[in-house]
């Protein structure tokens, strides 16, 4: 389901959201600099889930200039187009996940390691107990 491509207008900032606050609130990253507290507008919300790194429109408010209010929320192929038509800066990152593309933040398992010898020696006692210390009811 495409749908047409909504870019900024006056009053209007692109952002990206920093943390989710809960309560309908968010903190957001906005790509004029400035750090600001999102309520998501009742129209969103429960429909439209937004995450943590998730590309957002705001409208800004003429009154508060450290809180907005959001618009709506790009998918990441919408927000990838934004940056291709030069909307967004070369610096957003655009994706999926939260980590930053370099695959150093996976965690691997090796499993052909041997456990420590003070593993399997709290192992072993785990297993054997005896017959004396159990206490009498």
């Amino acid at each position: 389901m495409k749908r047409e491509l909504i870019f900024k207008e006056d009053g209007q900032e692109y952002a990206q959201v920093t943390k989710m606050l809960g309560n309908g609130h968010l903190e957001a990253m906005c790509f004029d600099g400035v750090k600001r507290l999102c309520h998501i507008r009742g129209k969103l919300r429960k429909k439209v889930w937004i995450n943590q790194s998730d590309i957002i429109l705001i409208g800004l408010r003429d009154y508060q200039d450290s809180r907005a209010d959001v618009i709506m929320k790009y998918s990441s192929d919408e927000a990838r187009n934004l940056k291709a038509y030069g909307e967004l800066p070369e610096t957003a990152k655009i994706n999926e996940d939260f980590g930053d593309g370099d695959g150093e933040d996976m965690i691997t398992f090796d499993h052909n390691a041997e456990y420590s010898s003070s593993e399997d020696e709290a192992d072993d006692k785990k297993d054997e107990f005896d017959i004396d210390d159990i206490d009498d009811i």
